[in-house]
């Protein structure tokens, strides 16, 4: 599984964008994906995950009611729309997928065996 996240930017506080992680591979159907960010001088965290079918999601707390993470089956692809944006989401994103179970959708790091090149998203205050 290849993965190539895009759709990163420069936004003002408030704003919204939206990313895309466009795979390849005929396994990435069976795999759950992450979104994971990581700002300067940070350790790299969880911001949301999606099922392999798409019918579990997970948001952290952080951007839990800004943030939804959805995937388009047929194109392969998984999306994080970032909505009312603040300074503090500044970060590269990246994203990851996990051959996993149907319905699991993992948090930590390690479960992820593939991961993308990352977008930058800076948030102007």
């Amino acid at each position: 599984v290849q993965l190539q996240a895009s759709g990163g930017g420069l936004v003002q506080a408030g704003g919204s964008l939206r990313l895309s992680c466009a795979a390849s591979g005929r396994t990435f159907s069976e795999c759950a994906v992450g979104w994971f960010r990581q700002a300067p001088g940070k350790e790299r965290e969880f911001v949301a995950g999606i099922s392999s079918g798409g019918t579990v999601t997970l948001h952290a707390d952080s951007v839990k009611g800004r943030f939804t993470t959805s995937r388009d089956i047929a194109e392969n692809t998984v999306f994080l729309r970032m909505n009312s944006l603040k300074a503090d989401d500044t970060a590269v994103y990246y994203c990851a997928a996990d051959r996993t179970i149907s319905g699991y959708v993992p948090r930590e790091e390690k479960a992820f065996d593939y991961w993308g090149q990352g977008t930058l998203v800076t948030v102007s205050s």
